[in-house]
């Protein structure tokens, strides 16, 4: 794939970089330009992936995306070069069509595929937050959503858009704004004055590995890590939990992407409160090492669940 023009996604205006496609504005600030070129030494060893496979010789599968090809940001990027695959245009001759676009809700067609072709995300088309709270009160049955009209107390106000990193805590009760969900305040605090997501990531629609995402309480909306650790679901549910988070991704029709699930510290419960089709990946604040180590394992899954058999 070609990346000569990738640039061209975004735009600098009034001291902020526009991603064109979704909106969404990203203040240029020296954090900016240090995540950039962290990200930069993880792509580095991602390009060399690709090119060592372009020299090689791909393995099957073939994948094509539709309406979108992913950048290099995207967690799908690496993996598929990791794991062997060769991407071409023509989603009638893919061995996997990846339904890739970066919006909260789409609307496309299946395209021509060949029979036998691994269809990748084609069954979800809303990962709204409220569409998110549906389908984890259905499948967990208790409610991450709250009504602002009569709840009493300590709730988070968000956007409805994906990835917006908007949220905020207000008190109820009070008469919703558009565009907003409402969703019961989550604590997830940890030691040391920090707040931990975990971002579950799913191949094939199964947990496969899970981040650690730590930032401190004052910053807990915000997608700025002071700390990333990599570990396994396992370690992280228990098993009626991993049948539950599978459950409801098979309930948004997710068979690639990322869900933020997190942990309630005083009920015990978890709950899921964010689902991205079109996951960027590994976090920044990883340390690289681990972030080749995450990128292998999700290429093994993809491979194992996704590439169609030989006959």
């Amino acid at each position: 794939m070609s990346n000569r023009f990738w640039l061209n996604d975004f735009a600098y205006r009034d001291g902020a970089i526009l991603v064109k496609k979704t909106g969404h504005r990203v203040p240029a600030t020296l954090g900016l330009v240090h995540d950039v070129f962290t990200w930069l030494s993880f792509y580095f060893f991602a390009e060399s992936w690709r090119t060592w496979r372009f020299l090689t010789g791909h393995r099957r599968p073939t994948i094509a995306f539709y309406p979108d090809k992913p950048r290099p940001w995207y967690f799908i990027w690496p993996v598929m070069h990791v794991a062997g695959a060769k991407l071409i245009d023509d989603t009638s001759q893919a061995d996997i069509v990846f339904h890739f676009e970066d919006t909260t809700q789409t609307a496309n067609p299946v395209p021509q595929t060949k029979p036998g072709a691994t269809l990748v995300n084609f069954a979800c088309d809303d990962v709204s937050k409220t569409r998110v709270a549906e389908a984890w009160a259905k499948v967990a049955g208790y409610d991450l959503a709250v009504d602002p009209r009569t709840h009493t107390g300590r709730m988070v106000e968000k956007s409805e858009l994906n990835a917006a990193h908007d949220g905020r805590i207000i008190e109820g009760p009070m008469d919703p704004l558009p565009g907003k969900t409402y969703q019961r305040l989550i604590d997830n605090e940890i030691e040391g004055g920090l707040v931990e997501d975990l971002r579950c990531c799913i191949v094939g629609g199964e947990p496969t590995i899970t981040f650690r995402k730590r930032r401190p309480l004052a910053r807990r909306f915000l997608n700025e890590n002071a700390e990333v650790l990599i570990d396994q679901p396992s370690n992280c549910y228990t098993a009626d939990e991993i049948d539950v988070i599978r459950a409801f991704c098979s309930e948004l029709g997710l068979d690639w992407g990322g869900v933020d699930v997190l942990r309630d510290r005083e009920t015990g419960r978890i709950y899921a409160v964010d689902a991205n089709k079109t996951d960027m990946g590994p976090p920044v604040a990883l340390k690289l090492g681990y972030k080749l180590r995450a990128t292998r394992q999700m290429a093994r899954a993809f491979a194992a669940r996704l590439a169609p058999r030989r006959r």
